[in-house]
C-alpha cells in the first residue's frame, strides 16, 4: 500500500492490509479530532521524501506527522516497533472495520452501527501491554 500526507511531501509504504480498527482513547481523539481509524502494519513500513517529525506521546509509543502540513502519519509502539497508520493516508483503498478499542472512553455523541469486536482500555492493556 502507498499513501501520502496532505501536501505530498511524505509518502508511506506498507504491506497490503484489509482491516481497520478504531481507537476511541482520549489521546487518539485529541490527536485526530475524532476516533483514529487505524491500520496495524507491523514494523515493515517505510517513509520517502520529507522525514516525519516524531513526538513521544507515552513511555511506550511515539506519534509521527508531516512537519510541513501536519498530517498524522503514524502511531508507533516502541517495544515491538509496530506502526499503526491512519487509514485516511490510503485514499485508493477500501478497508473493513473490524474492531474498536478503548470503547469505555468513547464519548456519547457518536455511535457506530458496525458489528465489531469491542474492547475496553483495561482489556487492551491486558492483551498487549508488555509483561514485567
Amino acid at each position: 500500500m502507498k499513501g501520502k500526507c496532505l501536501c505530498g511531501a511524505v509518502e508511506v509504504v506498507a504491506a497490503e492490509h484489509q482491516d481497520v480498527g478504531l481507537c476511541h482513547c482520549s489521546m487518539c481523539r485529541r490527536w485526530s479530532g475524532g476516533p483514529m481509524f487505524a491500520v496495524h502494519c507491523g514494523s515493515e513500513v517505510s517513509f520517502n521524501g520529507q522525514e516525519p517529525s516524531r513526538y513521544r506521546s507515552s513511555d511506550w509509543a511515539e506519534r509521527g506527522f508531516c512537519s510541513l502540513c501536519g498530517t498524522h502519519l503514524f502511531y508507533r509502539l516502541l517495544p515491538t516497533d509496530e506502526y499503526v497508520l491512519p487509514a485516511g493516508l490510503f485514499q485508493d483503498r477500501e478497508f473493513a472495520l473490524s474492531s474498536e478499542v478503548f470503547i469505555d472512553e468513547k464519548p456519547g455523541y457518536y455511535e457506530l452501527k458496525n458489528d465489531t469486536r469491542k474492547m475496553t482500555g483495561e482489556q487492551v492493556f491486558e492483551l498487549y501491554a508488555p509483561k514485567s
